[in-house]
């Protein structure tokens, strides 16, 4: 068994392909295995690829039909063999020490979950983040987060740590856990799935993942209008659905999911008619989860 698995799901990606996969290549931990899920590329990206897979035995390559991110991870989960599994995005990169580093993490803390920081990437450029101690309001570079708190970040996003990418978690946290495919935002609607089954979730605040921000990006293309609401919706019902089964915090993450929707209702600016439409889903959907 290696000791990490990385998923890297992959979709039309030539242009960002070689610069994230040799990221992955000059890691100071050597002890991976590399799964990328070519999902139905209509670009060079296979191809690209199987360069890797040629150049290093540690890189293994399937592919499938086109089933978006959440049906990529599924596959990957499937042949991963590692201790702890994390995911990079085919278009980031992560810095020569991301492995190193978390396992380091991991092994100071024992936590079921470490997640790091990241920084933007635009371009030829990197912009590292500058608020991260007014954020957690802590100097520390390690902080430890309570699972309450990581499961109410699928709302808001004030941690910043819905995403898959940037994350080491054991492999065992993963059984009997399947993505949900065919949607968007994915990991806002699967993610909270772990933090139930964690025991102890620590974050580590330097920025050793690079994302990247371009045209064309899933959250590049949220307008907040009806349709992205009701992504929110689905990826949100979930949440309270588990958090219900589980019996683990219901009334807060209610609270907070009611909070939410008002925001939304608050800050929506569409056409008159789809505002009317807009709140009147939100009230709707207010008057189920109360029940």
């Amino acid at each position: 068994m290696v000791k990490v698995s990385i998923g890297v799901p992959v979709y039309n990606v030539e242009e960002y392909l070689r610069q994230c996969l040799n990221s992955i290549m000059e890691q100071t931990f050597t002890d991976f295995e590399v799964i990328m899920v070519d999902d139905g590329s209509t670009d060079n990206s296979f191809m690209i690829c199987q360069e890797y897979v040629a150049r290093d035995n540690r890189f293994k390559l399937f592919h499938q039909e086109n089933k978006g991110n959440g049906g990529s991870r599924n596959t990957c989960l499937k042949y991963m063999n590692g201790e702890f599994i994390t995911w990079i995005d085919s278009d980031d990169v992560v810095d020569n020490n991301y492995l190193e580093r978390l396992l380091e993490v991991q092994a100071e803390t024992g936590a079921d979950i470490v997640r790091c920081s990241k920084k933007h990437i635009r371009g030829n450029d990197i912009f590292l983040i500058t608020n991260y101690d007014r954020m957690y309001k802590t100097k520390k570079k390690i902080i430890e987060v309570s699972k309450l708190d990581l499961l109410l970040d699928a709302f808001d996003g004030r941690l910043s740590v819905v995403e898959f990418w940037g994350t080491l978690i054991h492999r065992e946290l993963y059984k009997g856990v399947i993505l949900s495919q065919g949607v968007v935002c994915e990991d806002q609607g699967n993610k909270f799935k772990l933090y139930l089954k964690s025991k102890k979730n620590v974050l580590l605040l330097e920025q050793l993942y690079g994302y990247r921000i371009r045209e064309g990006s899933t959250m590049h293309m949220m307008n907040n209008d009806l349709s992205d609401l009701e992504i929110y919706i689905y990826n949100w019902d979930k949440l309270m659905y588990y958090a219900d089964i589980t019996n683990y915090k219901v009334e807060e993450v209610r609270e907070t999911y009611i909070k939410e929707l008002d925001k939304l209702s608050a800050e929506v600016n569409l056409s008159e008619e789809d505002n009317k439409i807009y709140r009147e889903v939100i009230n709707k959907q207010k008057q189920k989860i109360s029940r």
